[in-house]
């Protein structure tokens, strides 16, 4: 079974995937290979460097995430062009690790599934974590340490919740709950999509 697993962010999605570890997935964390491929020797950093110049790569060779994130979110076609170069990247290295995986449920974290549209015919089911985007603002001022006004603006850039949820085969409403009810609700959707399955 290939689940695609989305949410917005500070939605508690990365939460969600370490519970479907524990169930015996395999998980894909696409943001975490789109790391791997602009860090220092990255098979995206010679790419990103001459598309945008040294200014974008850090005194280490990696991609300057802050100057990058600034760059994509005040200029659309630079964010597009920050897709065209990681997306076939990310894609082709998630297809070689998901085909090198013995897991017979593989779990693909895509922040952007509902918005890349490519997604949804890829994987079996979507797994859509939600909640309240002032839990969201919060969840990731108190992580990272964001204004809130830049909390906003990444949300800007993503689906609306009602758009996202509309996408999904199930949705987990993590608002006002704690890890284990949020665990319980993964265990009894996991056992319902096997039992449906098998």
């Amino acid at each position: 079974m290939r689940i695609g697993l989305t949410g917005g962010i500070g939605s508690g999605k990365s939460t969600v995937a370490q519970l479907l570890a524990g169930h015996g997935a395999a998980v894909f964390d696409t943001d975490a290979i789109a790391r791997e491929l602009s860090q220092p020797g990255g098979a995206a950093i010679g790419a990103l460097g001459a598309e945008f110049g040294p200014a974008y790569i850090d005194v280490h060779g990696a991609l300057d995430r802050p100057a990058m994130r600034r760059l994509a979110f005040s200029d659309p076609t630079a964010r597009l062009r920050l897709e065209e170069i990681l997306h076939p990247l990310i894609g082709a290295e998630v297809a070689r690790r998901a085909a090198a995986s013995a897991a017979t449920t593989q779990v693909f974290d895509v922040p952007l599934l509902v918005e890349s549209g490519r997604w949804r015919a890829r994987v079996d089911r979507v797994l859509v974590v939600d909640c309240t985007e002032a839990t969201q603002v919060a969840r990731v001022a108190a992580r990272s340490g964001w204004s809130a006004d830049a909390v906003h603006a990444v949300l800007t850039q993503q689906a609306s919740r009602g758009r996202r949820r509309a996408s999904g085969d199930a949705v987990l409403y993590n608002e006002a709950i704690d890890r284990a009810e949020l665990a319980r609700q993964v265990a009894l959707l996991w056992g319902h999509w096997h039992t449906v399955a098998g």
